[in-house]
Protein backbone atom coordinates (compact mmCIF):
# COMPACT_ATOMS: atom_id res chain seq x y z
CA UNK A 1 0.00 0.00 0.00
CA UNK A 2 1.15 3.33 -0.95
CA UNK A 3 1.16 5.66 2.40
CA UNK A 4 2.20 9.19 2.63
CA UNK A 5 5.07 9.32 5.08
CA UNK A 6 6.42 12.29 4.99
CA UNK A 7 5.71 16.32 4.07
CA UNK A 8 8.69 18.55 2.99
CA UNK A 9 8.40 21.17 4.82
CA UNK A 10 11.95 23.43 3.92
CA UNK A 11 14.09 20.98 1.55
CA UNK A 12 17.55 21.70 2.50
CA UNK A 13 20.58 22.61 0.34
CA UNK A 14 19.69 19.52 -2.34
CA UNK A 15 18.20 16.80 -0.84
CA UNK A 16 17.75 14.10 -3.12
CA UNK A 17 16.32 9.98 -3.35
CA UNK A 18 19.26 7.82 -3.69
CA UNK A 19 20.11 4.18 -3.64
CA UNK A 20 23.36 2.70 -4.34
CA UNK A 21 22.93 3.28 -7.90
CA UNK A 22 22.25 2.50 -11.64
CA UNK A 23 24.75 0.09 -13.07
CA UNK A 24 25.13 -1.22 -16.43
CA UNK A 25 24.25 1.65 -18.23
CA UNK A 26 27.22 3.63 -18.84
CA UNK A 27 27.60 2.90 -22.53
CA UNK A 28 24.38 4.79 -22.88
CA UNK A 29 25.94 7.78 -21.53
CA UNK A 30 24.05 7.14 -18.05
CA UNK A 31 26.07 7.70 -15.28
CA UNK A 32 25.80 5.29 -11.93
CA UNK A 33 24.62 7.99 -9.48
CA UNK A 34 23.48 7.34 -6.29
CA UNK A 35 24.32 7.57 -2.80
CA UNK A 36 27.72 9.25 -2.13
CA UNK A 37 28.70 7.60 0.63
CA UNK A 38 27.16 4.04 0.26
CA UNK A 39 28.19 2.92 3.80
CA UNK A 40 26.03 5.45 5.30
CA UNK A 41 23.42 3.92 3.51
CA UNK A 42 23.44 0.64 3.81
CA UNK A 43 23.71 0.67 7.83
CA UNK A 44 20.59 3.07 7.97
CA UNK A 45 18.89 0.45 5.34
CA UNK A 46 20.21 -1.93 8.10
CA UNK A 47 19.31 -0.36 11.46
CA UNK A 48 15.69 0.39 10.20
CA UNK A 49 15.00 -3.20 8.88
CA UNK A 50 15.29 -2.51 5.04
CA UNK A 51 16.89 -4.22 2.62
CA UNK A 52 20.69 -2.74 1.64
CA UNK A 53 20.33 -1.32 -1.44
CA UNK A 54 16.83 0.34 -0.42
CA UNK A 55 16.68 3.90 -0.95
CA UNK A 56 17.07 6.93 1.51
CA UNK A 57 17.31 10.58 1.56
CA UNK A 58 20.52 11.82 1.12
CA UNK A 59 20.98 15.49 2.33
CA UNK A 60 24.65 17.95 2.27
CA UNK A 61 25.83 20.73 4.45
CA UNK A 62 22.20 21.54 5.31
CA UNK A 63 19.21 19.37 6.24
CA UNK A 64 15.22 19.20 5.37
CA UNK A 65 12.64 19.97 7.35
CA UNK A 66 10.45 16.65 7.18
CA UNK A 67 6.68 16.43 8.70
CA UNK A 68 5.89 13.02 9.65
CA UNK A 69 2.72 12.12 8.38
CA UNK A 70 2.55 8.30 9.54
CA UNK A 71 4.46 6.53 12.81
CA UNK A 72 7.72 5.07 11.08
CA UNK A 73 11.25 4.15 11.42
CA UNK A 74 13.49 6.01 10.68
CA UNK A 75 17.84 6.27 11.21
CA UNK A 76 20.42 8.95 10.32
CA UNK A 77 23.82 8.05 9.64
CA UNK A 78 26.79 9.62 7.80
CA UNK A 79 27.54 13.37 8.45
CA UNK A 80 26.04 14.79 11.89
CA UNK A 81 24.18 17.86 10.94
CA UNK A 82 22.33 17.99 14.38
CA UNK A 83 19.57 16.12 13.98
CA UNK A 84 16.45 16.74 15.81
CA UNK A 85 12.92 15.92 16.80
CA UNK A 86 10.29 18.52 17.62
CA UNK A 87 13.99 20.32 18.47
CA UNK A 88 15.28 17.72 20.67
CA UNK A 89 18.70 16.47 19.20
CA UNK A 90 18.51 12.70 18.03
CA UNK A 91 21.16 10.28 17.91
CA UNK A 92 22.97 9.24 15.06
CA UNK A 93 23.68 5.85 13.86
CA UNK A 94 20.38 4.46 15.78
CA UNK A 95 17.33 3.65 14.62
CA UNK A 96 13.97 5.58 16.29
CA UNK A 97 10.05 5.77 15.78
CA UNK A 98 8.93 9.42 14.51
CA UNK A 99 5.74 9.90 15.19
CA UNK A 100 2.61 11.32 13.23
CA UNK A 101 3.00 15.28 13.04
CA UNK A 102 6.48 15.50 14.59
CA UNK A 103 8.83 17.04 12.42
CA UNK A 104 12.51 16.09 11.97
CA UNK A 105 15.21 19.15 11.59
CA UNK A 106 18.42 19.85 11.23
CA UNK A 107 20.78 21.78 13.25
CA UNK A 108 24.81 23.12 12.98
CA UNK A 109 26.78 20.68 11.05
CA UNK A 110 29.12 19.36 13.19
CA UNK A 111 30.99 17.11 11.16
CA UNK A 112 31.12 15.42 7.94
CA UNK A 113 29.29 16.30 4.99
CA UNK A 114 26.56 14.75 4.23
CA UNK A 115 23.49 13.06 6.08
CA UNK A 116 21.19 10.13 5.39
CA UNK A 117 17.90 9.36 6.56
CA UNK A 118 16.50 5.61 6.08
CA UNK A 119 13.36 5.44 6.49
CA UNK A 120 11.53 1.73 7.03
CA UNK A 121 10.06 0.46 4.57
CA UNK A 122 12.01 2.57 1.74
CA UNK A 123 10.76 5.25 -0.35
CA UNK A 124 7.84 4.75 -3.31
CA UNK A 125 9.14 6.69 -5.72
CA UNK A 126 9.38 5.19 -9.58
CA UNK A 127 12.42 2.40 -10.36
CA UNK A 128 14.03 3.96 -14.03
CA UNK A 129 16.92 1.77 -15.30
CA UNK A 130 16.52 -0.49 -12.32
CA UNK A 131 17.28 2.33 -9.74
CA UNK A 132 15.59 4.91 -7.29
CA UNK A 133 18.42 6.96 -7.62
CA UNK A 134 17.90 11.12 -8.34
CA UNK A 135 20.42 11.65 -11.70
CA UNK A 136 20.16 15.03 -11.41
CA UNK A 137 22.19 16.32 -14.48
CA UNK A 138 19.71 13.59 -16.66
CA UNK A 139 16.73 14.80 -14.77
CA UNK A 140 15.24 11.47 -14.13
CA UNK A 141 15.29 8.57 -11.36
CA UNK A 142 13.91 9.66 -7.57
CA UNK A 143 11.38 12.41 -7.09
CA UNK A 144 10.48 13.65 -10.22
CA UNK A 145 14.70 13.11 -11.55
CA UNK A 146 15.40 16.55 -9.10
CA UNK A 147 15.96 17.25 -5.69
CA UNK A 148 13.25 17.80 -2.89
CA UNK A 149 11.35 21.21 -3.09
CA UNK A 150 8.60 22.30 -0.05
CA UNK A 151 5.46 20.92 -0.50
CA UNK A 152 6.60 17.41 -1.49
CA UNK A 153 4.84 14.26 -0.08
CA UNK A 154 6.90 11.37 0.17
CA UNK A 155 5.39 8.23 0.35
CA UNK A 156 6.26 4.49 1.16
CA UNK A 157 5.32 1.19 3.05
CA UNK A 158 5.89 2.52 6.70
CA UNK A 159 6.55 0.51 9.46
CA UNK A 160 8.04 0.67 12.96
CA UNK A 161 10.54 -1.97 14.39
CA UNK A 162 13.07 -2.84 17.32
CA UNK A 163 15.23 0.07 17.92
CA UNK A 164 18.54 -0.87 16.69
CA UNK A 165 22.28 1.28 17.26
CA UNK A 166 25.30 0.65 15.27
CA UNK A 167 28.63 -0.09 17.85
CA UNK A 168 31.08 2.36 17.77
CA UNK A 169 33.86 0.66 16.13
CA UNK A 170 31.65 0.62 13.19
CA UNK A 171 31.40 4.26 13.10
CA UNK A 172 33.84 6.20 10.80
CA UNK A 173 35.80 9.03 12.04
CA UNK A 174 35.91 11.81 9.40
CA UNK A 175 38.77 13.60 9.61
CA UNK A 176 40.83 16.58 8.32
CA UNK A 177 43.05 16.20 7.02
CA UNK A 178 42.02 13.00 4.95
CA UNK A 179 44.56 10.35 3.25
CA UNK A 180 42.69 8.29 0.65
CA UNK A 181 44.56 5.43 -1.02
CA UNK A 182 44.88 5.37 -4.71
CA UNK A 183 45.80 3.17 -7.36
CA UNK A 184 48.21 4.65 -10.17
CA UNK A 185 47.59 4.93 -13.57
CA UNK A 186 46.40 4.27 -16.29
CA UNK A 187 48.00 7.67 -17.52
CA UNK A 188 50.90 7.31 -15.36
CA UNK A 189 53.23 7.93 -18.60
CA UNK A 190 51.24 11.34 -19.25
CA UNK A 191 52.90 12.59 -16.14
CA UNK A 192 57.22 13.15 -15.61
CA UNK A 193 58.71 11.91 -12.73
CA UNK A 194 58.30 14.91 -10.65
CA UNK A 195 54.68 15.37 -10.92
CA UNK A 196 53.89 11.76 -9.89
CA UNK A 197 55.97 12.74 -6.77
CA UNK A 198 54.01 15.76 -6.40
CA UNK A 199 50.84 13.98 -5.89
CA UNK A 200 51.91 11.40 -3.76
CA UNK A 201 53.30 14.05 -1.37
CA UNK A 202 51.90 17.13 -1.74
CA UNK A 203 48.07 17.80 0.13
CA UNK A 204 45.34 19.48 -2.00
CA UNK A 205 42.30 21.13 -1.08
CA UNK A 206 38.53 20.35 -1.49
CA UNK A 207 37.22 23.42 -3.49
CA UNK A 208 33.60 24.81 -3.16
CA UNK A 209 33.62 23.90 -7.30
CA UNK A 210 32.73 20.51 -6.09
CA UNK A 211 29.21 18.16 -5.99
CA UNK A 212 28.43 15.04 -6.91
CA UNK A 213 30.21 14.84 -10.14
CA UNK A 214 33.60 15.42 -8.76
CA UNK A 215 35.36 17.13 -6.21
CA UNK A 216 37.87 19.80 -7.87
CA UNK A 217 40.88 20.18 -5.72
CA UNK A 218 43.61 22.99 -5.48
CA UNK A 219 47.59 22.76 -4.43
CA UNK A 220 50.92 22.17 -6.14
CA UNK A 221 50.67 21.92 -9.42
CA UNK A 222 51.43 18.25 -11.24
CA UNK A 223 53.36 18.50 -13.91
CA UNK A 224 52.70 16.05 -17.39
CA UNK A 225 54.91 15.33 -19.50
CA UNK A 226 52.97 16.71 -22.76
CA UNK A 227 50.04 17.38 -23.79
CA UNK A 228 47.27 16.83 -20.61
CA UNK A 229 43.93 15.77 -23.02
CA UNK A 230 43.80 12.18 -23.92
CA UNK A 231 42.14 10.39 -26.73
CA UNK A 232 38.56 10.26 -25.00
CA UNK A 233 38.19 7.17 -22.81
CA UNK A 234 35.55 5.08 -19.87
CA UNK A 235 36.24 6.81 -16.61
CA UNK A 236 35.35 5.04 -13.26
CA UNK A 237 34.23 6.06 -9.78
CA UNK A 238 36.96 7.98 -7.78
CA UNK A 239 39.40 8.18 -11.23
CA UNK A 240 41.36 11.28 -10.43
CA UNK A 241 41.84 13.42 -13.88
CA UNK A 242 44.55 16.27 -14.03
CA UNK A 243 44.00 18.75 -16.76
CA UNK A 244 46.32 20.68 -18.21
CA UNK A 245 46.23 23.65 -15.05
CA UNK A 246 48.05 20.52 -13.17
CA UNK A 247 44.85 20.55 -9.86
CA UNK A 248 43.20 17.12 -10.04
CA UNK A 249 39.53 16.50 -9.96
CA UNK A 250 38.42 13.46 -8.28
CA UNK A 251 35.30 11.98 -9.94
CA UNK A 252 31.97 11.23 -7.45
CA UNK A 253 29.11 9.42 -8.35
CA UNK A 254 27.29 11.21 -10.65
CA UNK A 255 30.73 12.00 -12.71
CA UNK A 256 30.19 11.72 -16.50
CA UNK A 257 31.17 8.12 -18.09
CA UNK A 258 33.95 9.35 -20.66
CA UNK A 259 36.39 11.88 -20.34
CA UNK A 260 39.40 13.22 -22.32
CA UNK A 261 41.66 14.67 -19.20
CA UNK A 262 44.78 12.13 -18.19
CA UNK A 263 43.91 10.21 -15.05
CA UNK A 264 46.71 9.60 -12.59
CA UNK A 265 45.09 7.39 -10.84
CA UNK A 266 41.76 5.93 -8.80
CA UNK A 267 40.80 6.37 -5.43
CA UNK A 268 39.79 3.20 -3.17
CA UNK A 269 36.48 2.42 -3.52
CA UNK A 270 36.78 1.68 0.51
CA UNK A 271 37.27 4.98 1.02
CA UNK A 272 35.12 6.75 -1.16
CA UNK A 273 32.68 7.28 1.68
CA UNK A 274 34.82 8.78 4.07
CA UNK A 275 36.11 10.97 0.82
CA UNK A 276 31.89 11.76 -0.08
CA UNK A 277 32.26 13.08 4.12
CA UNK A 278 34.83 15.64 3.44
CA UNK A 279 33.63 19.30 3.05
CA UNK A 280 34.68 21.81 0.99
CA UNK A 281 38.23 22.89 2.91
CA UNK A 282 39.07 19.50 3.50
CA UNK A 283 42.67 18.87 2.94
CA UNK A 284 43.66 15.58 0.98
CA UNK A 285 46.52 13.79 0.96
CA UNK A 286 47.35 10.32 -1.27
CA UNK A 287 48.80 7.48 -1.06
CA UNK A 288 49.83 4.84 -3.19
CA UNK A 289 48.02 1.07 -2.50
CA UNK A 290 48.65 -1.88 -4.42
CA UNK A 291 46.04 -4.07 -6.21
CA UNK A 292 45.96 -7.03 -4.54
CA UNK A 293 45.60 -4.77 -0.96
CA UNK A 294 42.69 -2.49 -2.85
CA UNK A 295 40.72 -5.67 -3.60
CA UNK A 296 41.63 -7.16 0.12
CA UNK A 297 39.79 -4.43 1.61
CA UNK A 298 37.13 -4.27 -0.62
CA UNK A 299 36.21 -7.68 0.06
CA UNK A 300 36.63 -6.98 4.07
CA UNK A 301 34.02 -3.66 4.05
CA UNK A 302 31.80 -6.28 1.76
CA UNK A 303 31.97 -8.78 4.59
CA UNK A 304 31.28 -6.53 7.41
CA UNK A 305 28.14 -4.75 5.85
CA UNK A 306 26.87 -8.73 5.00
CA UNK A 307 27.28 -9.80 8.60
CA UNK A 308 25.76 -6.54 10.23
CA UNK A 309 23.00 -7.27 7.54
CA UNK A 310 22.79 -11.39 8.64
CA UNK A 311 22.86 -10.29 12.17
CA UNK A 312 20.37 -7.75 12.20
CA UNK A 313 17.86 -10.03 10.26
CA UNK A 314 18.62 -12.76 12.89
CA UNK A 315 17.19 -10.21 15.72
CA UNK A 316 14.34 -8.96 13.50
Amino acid sequence: MRIPIFKVLKPGLQTTVQDLGRHGFREFGVSPSGAMDPYSLQIGNILVGNELGEAALEAPLIGPVLMALHDVSIAICGGNLSPQINEREIPLWKSLVIKRGQTLSFGELKEGARTYISIAGGIDVPCVLNSKSTYLTGKFGGYEGRALKKGDILFGNPFTGRNRFLHTKHIPKYTNPLTVSVILGPHTGKFTSSGLETFLTEEYTITSQSNRMGYQLTGTKIEHSGMADIISDAIPLGGIQVPASGQPIILMAEHQTTGGYSRIGSVLTADMPLLAQAQPGTRIKFKEISLENAQNLLIDNKRKLDFLYSISRSYS
